[in-house]
């Protein structure tokens, strides 16, 4: 096992990007490309070479603004809409605008864009409004790829060590405080600025199979950015809006309509009806689907028994490869062929995820926190509906930026007490000979998520979530035990997956309204424009405990017309046009 060492080592850098997944990589070579003579370090608690949501590749890229097939304005529309209007487009307009030029760059890494017979990017329609679906058929290669670029721009990559706490001073970033998850040896890295690209909080609520890694985010991602940002005084937008999706019933992997939907498969009731227009996840979509699936017609599925067979060999190909290699073999061993049966489908366990909806730590179309020099882009930010291509994009912008920002500043001063602090926080599982292992802290916290906080959203449920969650942090201060640095860095999991859940839970009950479909579906309370149309930021308080802000939302950069902003509350297929 693992044993447990006694270390404490101070490094300098200009930027520290910590996340190796899709926006870190591209956060640093961007950051070293804007000054060759940045020392920038790359930080990842496993190994950036294969770390991340995209470490087995992805099929496609699921918002490709391509001249031609969409603009940034129809781009912007169509996020603005699906998000319910609260959106600051300016982020949402850079990244529309600047996107193309990532896709190029990533062509050039060796990541092949599906083409047509006339050479140019086959984008396929799924959203509602626009075409943005770009398919990768050597999606599995994208890790590689980035990875080669990493080593070519000689970046100075720190593999199996997670960062716990960040460090501030003089009113801005400091550093940040990390530790060995093979040694538990302590790392201490100051900078002049740092970027964080942790992913989602993949592992808040528990899939209905009970595995704790059986999630439908990449279960490394346990929400520590999320955690991290919120002790250092960040503010985070929104945690009330849920990622919530659709999945594979007992597989908890997507459904895949980015796949299946540009080539004729669609989600259907269980008498083969397509129930909604459009595939593409918003949380009204999401709302449909869970009316459906509690409805008389559930359950609900995946329907390709009537595609032609060199179609579902195409489906098979792309979604049994690339991203999720396990898929074929779940359905060879439950015995289910595309050809023949719909696909039962069922609905993910919630989690934050910009990605996926619009939950985060606030960030400008800079990629720039309330926090000076620290920057958050990719599923962790706040920018709404950003898929992999956006967590590249943003991830650019981040880099860049925090290239000009570590010229113009010096190392912040900060206080060695915060270190001492970390470490007896972090160590103390160690110190105990016996305990509540980290697994059964975890296990406990999600089972309550699941129980008190998954959508519709009751207040009395909610409320009883805080005083659970308080139990079990209790518990996991006094009594988690962990037997080697494996255990330690799982314990450290546990704690911020604990901080999201009472992140999660306080959120939702600031926002006394519904919005966003299922995803904040409080069952007391209707959607309210009058007071509600806004952000709200979530920041730590004095006494410790979550406090609360509304913050406007900026001006439209693309107007929206009065007729257009329920567009995604009008896709109910009724039952004569199901039936033809």
């Amino acid at each position: 096992m693992d044993e447990i060492l006694d270390g404490l080592t101070q490094i300098d850098c200009d930027i520290l990007v910590i996340g190796g997944g899709t926006a870190g990589p591209m956060a640093a070579l961007k950051a070293k490309k804007k000054n060759p003579q940045a020392n920038v370090v790359l930080l990842d608690k496993a190994n950036v070479k294969r770390s991340g949501a995209i470490s087995m590749g992805m099929d496609g890229l699921n918002n490709s603004v391509i001249p031609g097939y969409a603009t940034p304005e129809q781009y912007t529309k169509e996020i603005t809409i699906a998000n319910d209007g609260i959106v600051d487009q300016a982020a949402v307009y850079r990244y529309a605008q600047e996107c193309y030029g990532i896709i190029r760059e990533l062509d050039g890494f060796g990541i092949r864009f599906q083409k047509d017979q006339n050479g140019e990017y086959d984008v396929k329609k799924v959203h509602h409004i626009g075409t943005y679906v770009l398919p990768m058929p050597n999606g599995d290669t994208v890790k590689k790829a980035l990875y080669r670029q990493l080593r070519k721009s000689r970046i100075n990559v720190v593999n199996r060590y997670m960062a716990t706490r960040l460090l501030t001073g003089e009113g801005r970033i400091a550093g940040a405080i990390c530790v060995n998850t093979r040694t538990a040896e302590f790392l201490v890295i100051r900078a002049k600025a740092v970027i964080m690209g942790l992913g989602a909080a993949g592992r808040l609520g528990l899939p209905t199979s009970g595995y704790l890694f059986g999630t439908y985010e990449n279960p490394s991602n346990s929400g520590e950015g999320y955690s991290m940002a919120y002790h250092a005084g960040a503010g985070l937008a929104n945690l009330e809006c849920y990622q919530i999706n659709p999945l594979i019933k007992d597989y908890n992997g997507p459904a895949c309509a980015y796949v299946a939907g540009p080539m004729g498969g669609y989600t259907s009731n269980a008498q083969g009806e397509r129930f909604i227009e459009c595939d593409y996840w918003s949380g009204q979509m999401m709302q449909e689907f869970y009316d459906e699936l509690q409805s008389g017609k559930g359950p609900v599925f995946l329907k390709l028994n009537h595609l032609a067979e060199e179609t579902v060999s195409e489906i098979e190909r792309v979604l049994h490869i690339v991203e999720r290699p396990t898929r074929g073999h779940f359905h060879a061993g439950r015995g289910t062929d595309y050809r023949r049966q719909m696909i039962e489908m069922h609905i993910s366990e919630i989690g934050f995820c910009s990605g996926h909806s619009a939950s985060g730590v606030f960030v400008d179309d800079h990629a720039r926190t309330t926090i000076p020099g620290l920057y958050a882009a990719g599923d962790m930010a706040n920018v709404p509906h950003n898929y992999m291509l956006g967590a590249f994009t943003h991830g650019a912008f981040a880099g860049e930026d925090a290239a000009d920002f570590m010229g113009e500043v010096d190392f912040a001063e900060f206080d060695l007490a915060d270190v001492e602090a970390e470490r007896a926080r972090v160590l103390a599982p160690t110190k105990r000979d016996d305990g509540i292992p980290p697994n059964q802290i975890e296990y406990k916290t999600r089972r309550l998520v699941n129980d008190y906080l998954q959508p519709p959203k009751v207040t009395a449920k909610m409320e009883l979530a805080q005083k659970r969650f308080a139990e079990v942090r209790e518990d996991m201060e006094q009594g988690m035990v962990a037997r080697d640095a494996h255990e330690l860095m799982r314990a450290l999991e546990a704690a911020s997956i604990l901080d999201c859940a009472d992140m999660a839970a306080s959120a939702s009950l600031y926002r006394t309204e519904s919005r966003w479909g299922l995803y904040h579906n409080r069952v007391e309370y209707a959607r309210d424009d009058e007071n509600w149309f806004c952000h709200t930021l979530l920041t730590k308080g004095a006494d410790g405990l979550p406090a609360h802000e509304k913050r406007a939302v900026e001006p439209y950069v693309v107007d929206i017309a009065e007729d257009e902003k329920d567009a995604y509350y009008k896709q109910r297929v009724d039952a004569s046009v199901a039936a033809e």
